[in-house]
């Protein structure tokens, strides 16, 4: 693979990494920045470039708080460098091996990170893909509009969309970078038609909103879904109506009556807006709008409008929900997933308590080992656990090479089944 490689939109100049074995490039724009006029609209296309864009360094993460003062996750994830917010946040990163070429067919894992609508990026210490990349799988993460940038929504924005509906961006964002990787991998050396994608928390409330809209039909290999979602999991989608009170609250509290006021308002005040009004629990998040998501997640499940795709889902032993809710709604969505005679489900259950304090299988604990990047976590790691980084990211390579995570070296993981209703215990 050159470091060098024709998008659609120009060309950009990736690096190598450090043993040269993988070529990453950073801070790739997908979509259009979201600023100005385009602030609360849909992703709309990047605009050509001429000669090559040097794509060396993370591009911003959407405005959002600043998280290194978080007691135990500011430490665990935040205590080093992210990149600065901007509005201008529409970026994405693909690592991918130096052997590649643009015949090469790679399967690719497409990330969509956590942070409770509020806040993350797809360049958090713990994500990288050089692991994934050595084992022959393309690895692209994303960053995408959270908060109020990605989810408000208003009658008033309705009226002036095409499709008469308003927020749900931060989801728009998510499947035209989807689209976009389509369109562009294959000069990466992947398989467009083995995308599967992943995600933790909300990232996974995003992967089942994916999964259940038909925006994204025909876009879906598989997909990964950690501590997020299932059936009756974290969070009931909400209404329009919900989410245009959540709007109205964050206006009134701004001071503006208009849209076009409120796409003047600088980034940091509608940022501490978001921050202040969004409510209990999960304040700005995707809603059913009829277009994007035409029901609830839970709804198009039961149902069986959500796209037929191989799955892995699971969750933490001390989990949100003390271990339970996750897992059982997990079990759920296998049953579900069963009962309607859909593709395999593969159930998991991390439950390694990680050294160095007493936090236990946290949620999000097992990001280290997915992404085989216990080096960079200051906790006294054990021969353990670079076996279980070893085994985890084997599974999940091995779904988005053959949509089974079975393969030489590891234990058997049988699909969720009548006969076989248990989960992986990893640990």
């Amino acid at each position: 693979m050159q470091t060098i490689v024709q998008t659609k939109q120009g060309a950009v100049q990736g690096l190598s990494s450090q043993d040269g074995r993988t070529i990453v490039f950073k801070g790739v724009p997908y979509a259009a920045p979201p600023v100005g006029e385009l602030r609360f609209r849909r992703p709309q296309a990047h605009e050509p470039w001429q000669g090559v864009r040097p794509c060396q360094e993370f591009g911003p993460r959407c405005p959002q708080a600043d998280l290194a003062g978080m007691d135990f996750y500011g430490k665990e994830f935040y205590d080093e460098m992210v990149p600065p917010c901007s509005e201008d946040c529409l970026y994405l990163n693909i690592w991918t091996p130096e052997s590649a070429s643009p015949e090469s067919g790679l399967p690719v894992l497409f990330w969509i990170h956590g942070g409770a609508f509020m806040h993350g990026c797809g360049t958090e210490k713990e994500f990288d893909g050089e692991g994934f990349a050595r084992d022959g799988v393309i690895l692209v993460t994303v960053n995408y509009r959270v908060n109020a940038f990605g989810f408000f929504a208003h009658p008033d924005l309705e009226a002036e969309a095409p499709e008469g509906v308003s927020g749900n961006y931060g989801i728009l964002d998510q499947i035209f970078a989807l689209q976009w990787v389509r369109e562009n991998i294959a000069a990466f050396g992947g398989d467009p038609e083995k995308v599967t994608i992943f995600g933790q928390s909300a990232g996974c409330m995003s992967v089942q909103a994916i999964l259940s809209s038909p925006l994204s039909r025909g876009m879906l290999w598989g997909a990964i879904l950690q501590s997020g979602g299932g059936l009756r999991a974290l969070h009931e989608t909400p209404s329009k109506e919900q989410a245009w009170e959540a709007g109205r609250r964050l206006m009134a509290h701004l001071g503006v009556q208009t849209i076009e006021e409120l796409r003047r308002v600088p980034a940091d005040a509608l940022r501490d807006g978001a921050y202040a009004c969004g409510g209990p629990g999960l304040g700005w998040t995707p809603h059913v709008d009829g277009w994007l998501l035409p029901a609830s997640v839970d709804q198009a499940a039961e149902s069986g409008n959500v796209h037929d795709v191989p799955t892995m889902i699971g969750s933490l032993g001390d989990d949100i929900g003390g271990g339970t809710l996750l897992q059982e709604a997990g079990a759920r969505w296998c049953e579900n997933q069963l009962k309607l005679g859909r593709s395999p489900a593969y159930l998991y259950f991390f439950d390694r308590k990680l050294p160095g304090d007493e936090a236990g299988a946290f949620h999000s604990a097992e990001l280290w080992y997915v992404f085989q990047t216990l080096d960079r976590c200051w906790r006294p790691w054990e021969d353990r656990d670079r076996e279980l980084a070893r085994l985890l990211s084997g599974y999940w390579a091995n779904f988005a090479k053959s949509l089974d995570p079975n393969g030489p070296g590891l234990p058997k993981w049988e699909p969720y089944t009548a006969e076989h209703k248990e989960a992986l215990e990893l640990k």
